[in-house]
This record gives C-alpha cells, sequence and structure tokens, in this order.
C-alpha cells in the first residue's frame, strides 16, 4: 500500500509544514528527505514530491501561527465534517474554504486542544506514497484527556480505539484496509494516540532508512534532535526539530 490513488473518509491522507520561510524549510527537507518540490502553486503552496509523486506540503503560515506539522483527514464533505466537530464538543478554528484547484478544506480544534485539519478532495486527493523510506507513516494525538479524545474522533470520523501498549491507543477504522501486510498493527489502524500527559497536539511520522543518521545530520542542517534515537519494539525512533522548532518523528522502516 505504499502507492495510493485516493483515501476513503476517515482516512488521514495528507500532511503540511506552514512556516514563516517556505525557502528554507524547502532547504532543510529537500536535503533531510531527498524531497523535491513542485510550485508554488496558489497561495504560495508548494508539493514536495519523492518519485515525481506528491507526499507532503510546505507552505506560508498566517501571521500569528506557530510553525507545526499538518494532518489532513479526507472527508467527504469538509462542511458536513466540521458540524459533527461542533456537535462532538470541538471548535472551528479556520472555516470550510477552497483551496482550488487541489480541494476545500477546515481546520478543528478537539476538546483537548489539538488541531487537526479536513480535508474534502478535488484536484489533490493526498499523499501519493506514503509508508516508505522519506515518506509518511502515521499521526499521533498527544493528550492528557484520552477519553474525551476517543469520544470525539469516533463522533467525527468513525475511529474506534483499542489499547495496544501502556499508555498508547490504536484509533482503527472498520474495514479500512491501509498500511502494510507485515506491519505490527492491524491495517484498519489509521493514527495512534499516546496518553502522556502533554498538551493537546498532533505529531507526524516518517520512514526512513535509518533514523541515527538522520539524528546525526538534522543539526548540520539548522535543525536538533529533540530525542535521541531509541529503540520502540522493533522500530528506532528519533524526535527531531526543524530549524523553525517543528517537532516531527523518524522512524527506521521495517526491513531497513
Amino acid at each position: 500500500m505504499s502507492e495510493r490513488g485516493s483515501y476513503q473518509p476517515g482516512v488521514p491522507c495528507w500532511v503540511d509544514i506552514l512556516v514563516g520561510d517556505p525557502a528554507r524549510a524547502m532547504d532543510f527537507y529537500g536535503r533531510l528527505f531527498g524531497w523535491e518540490f513542485d510550485g508554488p502553486g496558489p497561495g504560495g503552496y508548494y508539493e514536495a514530491r519523492l518519485r515525481g509523486r506528491p507526499v507532503a506540503g510546505v507552505g506560508a503560515a498566517p501571521e500569528g501561527v506557530a510553525p507545526a506539522w499538518n494532518t489532513y483527514v479526507s472527508v467527504a464533505s469538509v462542511d458536513d465534517a466540521a458540524q459533527a466537530a461542533i456537535r462532538a464538543g470541538g471548535r472551528v478554528v479556520a472555516e470550510p474554504f477552497d483551496a482550488l484547484p487541489a480541494g476545500r478544506v477546515a481546520v478543528l480544534e478537539d476538546p483537548t486542544g489539538a488541531t487537526i485539519c479536513l480535508w474534502e478532495p478535488a484536484a489533490r486527493r493526498g499523499c501519493q506514497l506514503v509508508n516508505e523510506p522519506s515518506a509518511y507513516a502515521m499521526s499521533a494525538l498527544h493528550t492528557r484527556e484520552a477519553d474525551a479524545a476517543a469520544r470525539f474522533y469516533q463522533d467525527v470520523f468513525g475511529w474506534e480505539t483499542e489499547p495496544f501498549a501502556p499508555g498508547v491507543t490504536l484509533f482503527r477504522l472498520p474495514g479500512y484496509v491501509g498500511g502494510e501486510p507485515a506491519q505490527p498493527v492491524p491495517r484498519d489502524v489509521v493514527a495512534g494516540m499516546m496518553a502522556n500527559g502533554a498538551p493537546g497536539r498532533w505529531s507526524v511520522d516518517f520512514w526512513v532508512h535509518d533514523a541515527d543518521a538522520l539524528a546525526d545530520q538534522v543539526e548540520e542542517l539548522g535543525g536538533r534532535a529533540l530525542v535521541p534515537p531509541s529503540d520502540a519494539g522493533p522500530l528506532r525512533q528519533a524526535v527531531l526539530g526543524d530549524p523553525f522548532g517543528a517537532p516531527f518523528s523518524v522512524t527506521t522502516a521495517p526491513g531497513h
């Protein structure tokens, strides 16, 4: 399931980062992940490409918005999903608007304070490569209010929860088949949740050939290793920060 042409409603489908200096961000991520960039498109937005396929976005941050990686969930109707979020106890941070020709978007804040984006696809269906080195793999919610978060995402996206490890819960979307056959979690898993006492936020993870090598390289590129590489079961992971302070995690891809 590395190559993807579409995403069903309720599945995270796209990630991007909005910063004050997109050119510097593209230099950093291009050198770290080997991405090339296409653009700018409307609003000065760039698509990162891997093997010629879009894998992420880089754009200019609105004034007052701190740099952070954003996760977008595919929905049939942004407007309907935004209303469902309000009924579920969340709030709409950015009202639905057209980002044509790519699609329609809105930004939500869940009851725990974490922001997540809605994506109603048009020309941009989502990441066309996932679950391979230098591509998006998974998003995770960090929260101190796991029960409230579980209810919210069940009501808005139909996600169900399953305990996985101490403090770790899986979000599953029944009927969805994603991921890779050899992965250590069910293939209907769409995201994770970490009940670690942190303020509510979403994080993104990218598979890489060698998490240790990237942790060594990141300071040369103007970022830093926030959490050094360590073993997480059969995986090797690190948390890195880009030159703007935005955190993201990298995981040595299975088999590498």
